[in-house]
């Protein structure tokens, strides 16, 4: 590596590394959200020659080795999470890589080359400028630690504070096998609960049973509902549910009596054009009053109070090998693995096709442009 140089600009120098023997380059690509749809590929636009932007104090400079891809990245370009924001805009909010440049007042807990790991928006590009406050230092850089930063940490925190597991609870997990649901089946584990897990195909029961779920359900080759009625006649204590719908009235159906049900999402809402997922609302009232049952929203960034040590616990288990971090880089998915921005497209598809086992994940290889 080539020694460290320093540009002062204005009232705080700014460190610049020649990281990995490379230097810093001026150009770079990203998605932008240029027009707003929940249609992933209508609504952004790869441009590949952006400027790299620069930290500011208090800033690192990203070099994005892996980003996360997330059911929620076409509400974001949809622009319903911040109807003020108007195009265009940067896309992507989960990012892992290594810290290149950063502001001086981040130097007093970041080094250029930490692995580090984020959730802010703007990843969906080679290079990300993040918080020094939003960003969460790695052991290293590999896509496993990538799922603990929106999955593993919506789990967590929602079935510690929503869920109140207690050992010999019935828990229900949709979409089990998904980045965010192999969190909740294992954590759900860890409080001595018996877990049920619905899914799309046999290969992914095999993967729920290896993490520990106690009943797999194949919706496609099994009713759910008459599984559930038949199995649990007294019904499901806890149920985290991300897909709405019709899965969302049969679990409502399976709850105990003060059954909790925690929703954390509504996939199959997601790609129509309000948003909304159709359910059968209008009996729900009842339902629940009759069995003293309840329905629960989680909004992970309602949470920021109990993420950072959410990450740290998750970490631990991460690193002790008590927790499995399922990952999905798109050997399966038709063109082969996600490797570079442009493939961010058809691994949005591969999600809405529900044939992901684990979080989806895109490698970003590095590319060597015009240097500073």
């Amino acid at each position: 590596m080539r020694a460290l140089r320093t540009i002062v600009d204005m009232s705080y120098a700014r460190h610049f590394l020649d990281f990995q023997g490379s230097a810093i380059p001026s150009a770079m690509q990203k998605l932008v959200v240029t027009r707003l749809s929940p249609n992933f590929r209508e609504a952004v636009t790869l441009r590949r020659d952006c400027a790299v932007p620069l930290p500011g104090d208090g800033e690192l400079l990203v070099r994005n080795r892996f980003v996360g891809v997330n059911a929620s990245d076409i509400n974001h370009t949809a622009g319903r999470y911040n109807p003020s924001l108007k195009v265009p805009f940067d896309a992507g909010f989960e990012g892992l890589g290594e810290v290149v440049a950063l502001g001086l007042s981040a130097s007093a807990r970041y080094t250029v080359g930490q692995a580090v790991a984020y959730m802010a928006p703007g990843s969906f590009a080679e290079y990300t400028v993040v918080p020094a406050n939003m960003a969460t230092p790695m052991p290293s850089v590999k896509p496993e630690y990538l799922t603990l930063l929106v999955s593993g940490s919506t789990a967590y925190i929602s079935l510690a504070e929503l869920g109140e597991l207690s050992q010999g609870q019935r828990v229900l997990v949709t979409a089990a096998a998904g980045g965010t649901g192999q969190f909740a089946v294992q954590l759900s584990k860890r409080a001595k609960c018996h877990v049920i897990g619905t899914c799309s195909s046999e290969e992914k029961c095999s993967f729920l049973k290896t993490i520990g779920c106690d009943r797999p359900i194949n919706y496609k080759t099994e009713d759910v509902g008459a599984v559930l009625q038949r199995e649990y006649p007294e019904g499901v204590d806890v149920v985290y549910e991300s897909v709405g719908g019709g899965l969302f009235d049969l679990a409502v159906d399976a709850l105990a009596t003060k059954g909790r049900l925690i929703v954390i999402g509504f996939i199959s809402g997601y790609q129509t054009p309000t948003g909304l997922s159709p359910i059968k609302a209008g009996a729900l009232p009842a339902k629940l009053l009759r069995k003293s049952a309840s329905v629960r929203g989680f909004f992970l960034n309602h949470y920021f109070a109990q993420y950072r040590a959410a990450m740290d616990n998750l970490l631990k288990l991460c690193e002790g090998g008590e927790l499995a971090c399922g990952v999905d880089l798109g050997e399966q998915s038709p063109g082969g693995l996600f490797t570079g921005l442009e493939s961010v497209f058809r691994a949005v598809d591969y999600m809405y096709t529900g044939k992901n086992t684990g979080k989806i994940v895109v490698e970003l290889p590095h590319s060597v442009s015009s240097k500073l």
